[in-house]
């Protein structure tokens, strides 16, 4: 058709003012704010193409005068609800929804549609002059063999007529098929609900441009590197960390893209063996030369989060001399905006892309500024710790199973690591299979141990994929303990590097978790190589007795006493006494059970020593006897004592008073 008619129609006439000035670029523009008197306009001149405001989009009038030649946007806010309308059209007609342009971004999609949609009611309009049907895909063929029988029996003009009826057959049905494929990528891309379900479409993207490879960059930075491209894929391959080394692209490198990151301009290129922009990475790692390239920034409010690069057009299953076409281009644009709202809403520019967890520089970030929050609110300072996690030999599980599977158990042990750890404590990837956490609200090594491995076994009792391949037929992980300095003017300017340090210092304690020992360390005992990993280890950084420097890092069990927990454990506090060189003192209760009772005393009590105990129970005092199974200091600064107590030679009646009374207490008491 020589001219395109759009139609639109609106209550609100502020809005089919800006409409109207919007599409006019397009189009001969016709308004209404009634369907009645929409019908009659669509009654005139052909019509391209009906903009309608999705509550006049139900209109049974509009559905049965419409011709279906012609193509309707629904426009609104409500998707779903426009959704829902969509399904109620006959299915022979072109309709979509397309929301309001709010923004220039989305002024520039609403416009993008409406050409779709006006060339799309063109080609019916031009299919229905030539031909009163139809022809389908076997049609086509039929045709074509038909031209070549009676080429020798026809004239030329009526030859190229019909060959050009074909040619406008093949085209709709190409465009037919080219939508349906982008509809489809674009639901994965908005349904997506982590960055694996995202990065599946981009084989949908290869397949769509044609292209032989294509590779799907975010953008990463790191003190050593300064700002550089990560592929998450790579020439179709979904990278594993151990992976990403080899495939970067700094930013100031002669590469393609780079330059797209530096200029936020697309590439399109062919024939290019002596640019130098041509690489190390793709001459060596491609898995077939390059002869062509397109690539496209993936923008994110004008600045680039990464970029979107496909290889090698082919034509027919050949490859392409000329490379990729003007229409590859802009559909790679288009979906690369999309691809920019679902990296925003999945946040990867905070984010891991594997497991979801927050990047090191966005988990230090939020480290410090907890850290500030709490020191405004007067909390005790120096009440952190931070731990280093590693995976138990993950080079075995990934060798043999593979870096897709080796993928796989890190986003599942990702869930399990952040469902271990408090609402106040944070997580991130460090890298490859290491994790490093920051705890809150810890006063002791001690308190920041036993938090730590109560990860530690979580993870060990969690039964992930292929893990009876591993050397115990058990993934486990290691972890390495150290407290923050508790010291003012440590938290009054603290910083990345002195979070950096301090994350060391559980390296450090990871690396004696695992077995791995230092040049001026003692070696492992054959006792000790029979339990190396899947253990918490410490870091001492303030031990006062010059003796013990050469060890300040200690296994967690060696240096704090693990009760072995028979009975439930109860966090009530009650009164208690406990006979002491002659006298009672007078205590309360931190944690009591069946099995025992820990407390807070004024001394260091003596191992393995019987006292005598009065548990105040409700309002009656009921006599014990425990055995004092460990006594240290609550904390470096404090003057009082954590000891454990293990209930002795408990007659029936004070058993059962014990039993009645905690048994009435709040469940939500329990540890």
């Amino acid at each position: 058709m020589d001219e395109i008619k759009i139609l639109l129609l609106h209550k609100n006439s502020a809005q089919i003012a800006f409409l109207s000035a919007l599409v006019r670029e397009i189009g001969q523009v016709e308004t209404s704010q009634f369907p009645e008197e929409a019908v009659t306009l669509a009654a005139g001149p052909p019509l391209n193409v009906l903009i309608v405001e999705q509550s006049l989009a139900n209109s049974s009038r509009l559905k049965e005068s419409l011709s279906p030649k012609t193509s309707v946007l629904i426009t609104g806010e409500r998707e779903a609800a426009a959704r829902e309308i969509i399904k109620a059209w006959p299915p022979e007609y072109f309709i979509d929804f397309v929301p309001f342009p709010s923004t220039d971004e989305h002024k520039q999609g609403f416009l993008r549609a409406v050409k779709i949609a006006a060339e799309y009611s063109g080609l019916k309009y031009d299919l229905e002059r030539i031909s009163s049907r139809k022809l389908s895909e076997e049609k086509v063929k039929e045709v074509y063999s038909e031209i070549k029988e009676i080429k020798n029996f026809i004239n030329d003009n009526l030859v190229k007529e019909l060959e050009r009826r074909v040619a406008l057959q093949v085209r709709y049905l190409w465009f037919q098929r080219r939508k349906q494929k982008i509809e489809d990528i674009l639901r994965k891309i908005y349904i997506a609900s982590d960055v694996s379900s995202l990065l599946d479409t981009v084989t949908d993207i290869k397949e769509l441009v044609q292209a032989s490879g294509i590779t799907f960059y975010i953008l990463d930075e790191n003190e050593t590197l300064g700002k550089y491209l990560k592929p998450l894929v790579w020439d179709d391959a979904f990278l594993s960390h151990p992976e990403f080394a080899k495939y970067i692209a700094l930013l100031d490198s002669e590469d393609f893209a780079a330059q797209v990151v530096r200029q936020r301009e697309e590439i399109n290129l062919a024939h290019f063996e002596s640019d130098k922009r041509l690489s190390k990475r793709y001459v060596e790692h491609l898995k077939n030369p390059l002869r062509s390239i397109l690539g496209v920034p993936i923008m994110h409010e004008k600045e680039v989060i990464g970029v979107l690069e496909v290889y090698n057009r082919l034509d027919k299953g050949e490859l392409s001399k000329y490379g990729f076409i003007r229409e590859d281009q802009q559909m790679l644009r288009g979906l690369s905006e999309h691809i920019s709202l679902a990296m925003t809403k999945l946040n990867l520019i905070q984010h891991d892309a594997l497991t979801g967890l927050l990047r090191p520089d966005a988990f230090f970030e939020k480290v410090i500024q907890k850290i500030s929050t709490l020191s405004k609110r007067r909390q005790e300072i120096g009440s952190y710790a931070v731990v280093m996690g590693d995976v138990d030999w993950f080079k075995n599980y990934n060798d043999r199973m593979g870096h897709e599977a080796g993928n796989r158990l890190l986003r599942q042990l990702a869930g399990v690591l952040k469902s271990s750890i408090r609402e106040d404590d944070l997580i991130c990837r460090y890298g490859g299979e290491e994790f490093l956490f920051f705890l809150t609200g810890v006063n002791s090594l001690e308190e920041a141990c036993i938090l730590t491995e109560r990860i530690r076994k979580n993870v060990e009792e969690t039964y992930f994929e292929n893990e009876e391949a591993q050397p115990r037929n058990n993934l486990t992980m290691s972890f390495g303990v150290t407290l923050l300095p508790k010291r003012e003017d440590f938290f009054a300017a603290i910083s990345k590097y002195d979070l950096k340090k301090i994350s060391n210092e559980a390296d450090m304690a990871l690396a004696e978790a695992k077995g791995k020992r230092f040049a001026n360390a003692r070696p492992l005992t054959d006792a000790e190589r029979e339990i190396t990993k899947n253990k918490v280890c410490a870091y001492h950084r303030d031990l006062q007795d010059k003796d013990k420097k050469a060890a300040v890092i200690k296994p967690y069990r060696e240096e704090f006493f693990e009760e072995k927990r028979k009975f439930e454990r109860l966090y009530v506090s009650t009164l208690l006494l406990y006979g002491e060189n002659g006298h009672f003192s007078v205590t309360k209760t931190v944690n009591l059970s069946l099995g025992g009772v820990r407390i807070y005393s004024d001394s260091k009590l003596p191992l393995a020593k019987t006292i005598d105990l009065f548990l105040i129970l409700g309002n009656k005092a009921t006599p014990f006897k425990g055995d004092v199974i460990y006594s240290q200091k609550a904390s470096e600064e404090s003057v009082r004592y954590h000891t454990g107590l293990k209930f002795k030679e408990m007659a029936a009646k004070e058993r059962k008073a014990l039993e009645n009374y905690l048994s009435s207490l709040p469940r939500k008491e329990a540890a």
